[in-house]
């Protein structure tokens, strides 16, 4: 598991118009990464319209966002187009990046166990280094504590 002070893990993935980001197009600012189970499902949803409904509040901290699941690059444009997210829903479809961040791994659902995402999410300070991780987070806690650990 990751915690702050730990460098964040490289990344390069596409997003839902196909455009790639990496971790160090984001150096100098700081960024949420925050990784979701499956586009458009009920948590996900809530999680991602409240990113969405506070991004005047993540920018006045210089605060960037990108969302991470598993899904193709469909499935996460139809979830930006349908709640107008505004924001990098990147494709993740490998698992790569959720298990290099700890997302990725053994859970617990409806009584099975398995290998799945764990809804999760890292504020990435300037300096490429955590300032906080949370995992697992609840969908009302993802941008309260991103606020928090981003300081004044």
């Amino acid at each position: 598991m990751l915690s702050a002070g730990d460098p964040a893990p490289d990344f390069s993935l596409q997003d839902q118009d196909g455009n790639t980001h990496t971790l160090a197009d984001f150096a100098g600012r700081q960024l949420l990464v925050y990784f979701y189970p499956r586009a458009d499902t009920p948590g996900c949803t809530r999680q991602s319209c409240s990113v969405r409904d506070h991004a005047a509040e993540l920018a006045a901290k210089g605060i960037a966002v990108v969302g991470v699941s598993p899904d193709g690059a469909a499935a996460q444009k139809r979830f930006d187009d349908k709640y107008s997210l505004g924001f990098p829903l990147l494709c993740d479809t490998g698992h790569a990046v959720a298990s290099a961040y700890g997302a990725w791994a053994e859970r617990k659902v409806f009584g099975k166990i398995g290998l799945g995402l764990i809804r999760s999410a890292f504020l990435v300070g300037p300096d490429g280094r955590l300032r906080g991780a949370w995992s697992p987070v609840t969908p009302a806690d993802t941008v309260p504590n991103a606020l928090a650990a981003a300081g004044g």
